[in-house]
């Protein structure tokens, strides 16, 4: 049975719309999965430390047979593939994959927390999941549920371009 899957992508070095587009080729031919939808892009301004070039962002939505850590897995060779190094955290990036959503799953391993735990407080994120699916339900840490619409509203447009 396939499950319904919502990845994050993003990129701020090496020709982040290259990279972006890259890594939809790597992920439209991941084994047991169909890349179903890929959401408009946004340019926002980097959240981490230091002084860091704007990002590209986008959402897809994926249809997968693959198993949570399975897909984490996959994903993490796409972003080797690509440069990804993991050096600072939040640092610059030539790619991120974030599993955002697989189907209702609540997980929480140290490998993979499900939902995405900031997934209600990125405008970055939330704008191309909008994109997708804005009567998408989402609930926070604090268990407070609403729409993504609702969460994007809550969040703001501050610095956060559609391309």
């Amino acid at each position: 049975m396939s499950s319904t899957v919502y990845i994050a992508l993003g990129s701020n070095l090496d020709d982040p719309s290259a990279q972006i587009h890259r890594a939809l080729t790597a992920l439209a031919h991941l084994p047991q999965t169909e890349l179903a939808d890929c959401a408009l892009w946004y340019r926002s301004v980097a959240v981490g430390p230091g002084t860091q070039a704007d990002y590209i962002n986008t959402v897809v939505r994926l249809h997968t047979e693959l198993a949570p850590l399975d897909l984490l897995h996959a994903l993490q060779a796409i972003e080797t593939a690509q440069g990804r190094t993991r050096t600072q955290h939040w640092g610059a990036r030539t790619l991120d994959l974030d599993i955002l959503l697989y189907d209702d799953l609540s997980l929480n391993t140290e490998e993979l927390t499900l939902p995405h735990p900031r997934l209600t407080e990125r405008n970055f994120v939330l704008a191309p999941l909008h994109d997708l699916a804005p009567e998408l339900t989402l609930v926070n840490s604090k268990g407070i549920e609403r729409s993504v619409k609702q969460w994007l509203a809550n969040c703001g447009s501050t610095g956060i371009v559609q391309l």
